[in-house]
C-alpha cells in the first residue's frame, strides 16, 4: 500500500510538473557487448561519476540475466541456453530472471537523489510518463511490473551502492518468446501468484500496442528524459573493464550453494520468492544464505542472516532475533512473521 501511495504521488507529480531533465550516458560507437559489459557500465557511473540523474540504454545478443540471489538451475534451462547460444550472466540488482534480446531495450537510471525505493517510484514513473507521451497506455502492477493491456510488457530491478542507486529494467517491444520461455523456468508458486497458466500469457510486445520502431521508442525516451549528454572515454572503458570482471566469474554466476540440512522455500506476498538455506549443528544455526527473486533494500542482508548464526532452531528464539534485526529493513516487503510461517509451517 505505501509503495502504491509513492507511486500514485509521483504520477501525479510529473502529470503537473515539467519533468526533470537527465544526463544521457553515451557509449562509443563499438560493436555490442556482452551483458556484463553494460551491468559493468551502470555500476562504473553509480560509483565514479558525479553527473545526476543519469539514464541510458542497451541492447544485446541474445542473453539470459538471473537476480542476484537467484539460483541458476532452479531459474534457467541451461541445456537449452547452450544449445541455442543464449549468454547466461547475473547482475548484482535483486528480482527475477529476465530474458533479453535485440527486441528488446534495457533501461538504466542512476541517481544518488533519495533512498533506493524514491529511487524506484521516480523511474518507474519516468517510463509510464514517457510510454504515455508516445500513446501507449502502460500502467503499474504487482511488485516491479509495468503492463499494457494486462500484459507485461517492462520489469524493474533495483542495486542500492553507498550513495547512489542503481534501476534498471527491460522494455519489450519484439522479443523471441520461443528463446524466452525455453530459456527461463519460473517457480509455479510465481505464475499462480500473477493468476496465471504460463509466461506467455503474461507477456506483451510493445510493437502490438504502437507503430512506432523499436529504434523510435529509443529516441523518443532519449529526447524526452534528457538534455545532456556525458561521453565515456577510454580511460573509462578501462575502468568499466575492470569492474565488468566481477560479472563474469565463474563463482558469481553460477554462486553454488554448499550442502544444507535445513532448506525452506515459500513465497510472500509484495515480497515474492524466497528460499533459506540453514546449516543446524546441536540445535544451533551456524550458516545462512538466502536465495529468491525479492528485493534488497542494502547492498547486503548479511547482517541478517549474521544476526540468525547463533541462535536456536526455534520460533521463540528466531521471533527475538527478528525483533532485533526486522527483515523488512533488508528485503522489501518480508516481515518477521513470514520468516517464522517459511521457516517452521
Amino acid at each position: 500500500m505505501l509503495l502504491r501511495k509513492i507511486l500514485s504521488i509521483f504520477e501525479h507529480k510529473l502529470s503537473t510538473q515539467k519533468q526533470v531533465k537527465m544526463y544521457y550516458l553515451n557509449i562509443p560507437d563499438i560493436e555490442t557487448q556482452r551483458v556484463s559489459f553494460y551491468l559493468a557500465v551502470e555500476e562504473y557511473a553509480a560509483r565514479f561519476l558525479k553527473e545526476d540523474p543519469i539514464f541510458f540504454f542497451w541492447q544485446v545478443e541474445p542473453s539470459v540475466i538471473i537476480g542476484r540471489n537467484q539460483d541458476l538451475c532452479s531459474e534457467v534451462n541451461v541445456d537449452y541456453c547452450h544449445e541455442h547460444g543464449i549468454g547466461i550472466y547475473r547482475r548484482k540488482s535483486g528480482g527475477g530472471c529476465v530474458y533479453a534480446d535485440k527486441g528488446n531495450v534495457m533501461l538504466a537510471y542512476i541517481t544518488g537523489k533519495g533512498n533506493v525505493m524514491l529511487a524506484y517510484s521516480n523511474y518507474v514513473n519516468l517510463v509510464l510518463s514517457t510510454l504515455k507521451r508516445m500513446s501507449i497506455q502502460a500502467c503499474s502492477t504487482g511488485r516491479n511490473d509495468i503492463v499494457v493491456d494486462g500484459c507485461k510488457v517492462s520489469g524493474t530491478a533495483f542495486y542500492h551502492l553507498p550513495e547512489r542507486n542503481i534501476v534498471h529494467g527491460t522494455l519489450l517491444y519484439d522479443t523471441d518468446m520461443q528463446n524466452m520461455m525455453n530459456s527461463i523456468t519460473p517457480a509455479k508458486e510465481k505464475l499462480v501468484s500473477k493468476g496465471v497458466k504460463s509466461v506467455r500469457s503474461r507477456i506483451g510486445l510493445l510493437k502490438d500496442y504502437t507503430n512506432l520502431s523499436i529504434e523510435e521508442i529509443k529516441d523518443n525516451f532519449r529526447t524526452l528524459l534528457c538534455n545532456k549528454t556525458i561521453n565515456l572515454g577510454g580511460e573509462d572503458l578501462r575502468k568499466v573493464k575492470e569492474i565488468e570482471k566481477s560479472y563474469i566469474t565463474e563463482n558469481f554466476v553460477s554462486k553454488q550453494t554448499s550442502k544444507w540440512n535445513v532448506v525452506r522455500k515459500g513465497r510472500v506476498n509484495g515480497c515474492g520468492n524466497l528460499e533459506v538455506f540453514i546449516q543446524v549443528k546441536h540445535g544451533n544455526i551456524e550458516r545462512v544464505e538466502l536465495s529468491g527473486d525479492y528485493f534488497q533494500l542494502k547492498d547486503s542482508v548479511g547482517d541478517l542472516t549474521d544476526s540468525m548464526r547463533g541462535a536456536q532452531f526455534t520460533i521463540e528464539s528466531l521471533k527475538s532475533v527478528f525483533m532485533k534485526y526486522p527483515p523488512e529493513n533488508y528485503i522489501r516487503g518480508l516481515k518477521g512473521k513470514d520468516m517464522i510461517e517459511i521457516l517452521f509451517d
